[in-house]
């Protein structure tokens, strides 16, 4: 499965490419004498609004500045639909080009006017919350500086569709999420975050997912390599909660299912057909064919 290949791929390079923490505490800036308001008309969602940033999917210390992209965040189950349209492939500094540009007049420069600023993912990937307390999914900000930064809630008994991206979105990626504690908020969870919590960047699981264009629906989740370095306080740590995932329908189903239990399969492992490990964090695969949907359950233990 080629393309499976290539998310998974993708999702290694995704996780090498985030900055560290103190890349993120930090930001140098060229001296401009404009910034560019965020759009509060759009039904965008504000990131940490009172902060530099200003409601931009950026790091709270980052300010929408002239010459400078500014991405944003879209409702739960959409993906921002603009980005540098000069940039097709996944590198730097290009990766970072989302959203719209603050030119030197601080005025904001749609690029693609014939658009709108979200677009609805495929639908095909929710998550089924079955655990004592909300959930955050924290998605991250692709084209842009890759932090966990657009939240997504899903209350206790809940559901919530994610955002799929097809290959119409930026450079053929897939989506990417952070999955933090149950109790955890997306204010609290959805930012750069430090070793005093499990959660943000130390979250211990992963998602990401992509839809290809034969309807095929990729969704991988695997334990966060982060969770494992040396420096972490949580790598001999059982988290409090398990995540599961199966096809909606399982004719369409390809993998089985994919769970993650650290309380009766182990840390750093998973129950899977279709399994293996990235910058050696173990993670599992299933595939929904056909335009066939899957559902990623969290659970407590």
């Amino acid at each position: 499965m080629q393309t499976s290949i290539i998310l998974s791929c993708l999702f290694a390079l995704s996780a090498m490419a985030l900055p560290t923490p103190q890349e993120h505490v930090h930001h140098k800036h060229s001296k401009r004498s404009n910034t560019c308001a965020f759009p509060t008309d759009k039904d965008l969602v504000e990131i940490t609004p009172k902060s530099d940033n200003a409601g931009w999917a950026m790091s709270p210390d980052q300010s929408c500045s002239s010459g400078t992209w500014c991405p944003f965040a879209c409702p739960p189950g959409q993906l921002m639909n603009q980005w540098d349209s000069s940039v097709t492939s996944y590198s730097y500094p290009g990766s970072q080009h989302g959203g719209l540009y603050c030119n030197d007049d601080g005025e904001l420069e749609v690029p693609y006017s014939d658009r709108d600023y979200c677009v609805d993912g495929k639908k095909t990937v929710s998550v089924k919350n079955t655990a004592g307390d909300e959930v955050a999914f924290c998605q991250t900000v692709l084209p842009g500086n890759e932090a966990m930064l657009i939240p997504t809630s899903v209350k206790a008994g809940d559901s919530q569709v994610l955002a799929v991206p097809g290959t119409d979105y930026w450079a053929s990626t897939s989506a990417h999420y952070y999955v933090n504690p149950p109790g955890v908020s997306t204010d609290d969870g959805c930012v750069w975050g430090s070793t005093a919590n499990p959660y943000g960047n130390w979250s211990p699981y992963v998602a990401g997912m992509n839809m290809d264009d034969s309807g095929n629906t990729y969704v991988k989740v695997g334990w966060n390599p982060v969770y494992f370095e040396d420096s972490s306080p949580f790598k001999d740590q059982n988290p409090s909660f398990g995540l599961k995932v199966t096809c909606d329908d399982e004719s369409k189903c390809n993998g089985g299912s994919c769970t993650i239990n650290p309380k009766t399969v182990g840390l750093n492992k998973v129950k899977s057909d279709s399994a293996g490990e990235s910058l050696d964090a173990a993670y599992c695969v299933i595939t929904a064919s056909d335009y066939g949907s899957a559902t990623i359950e969290v659970f407590d233990l």
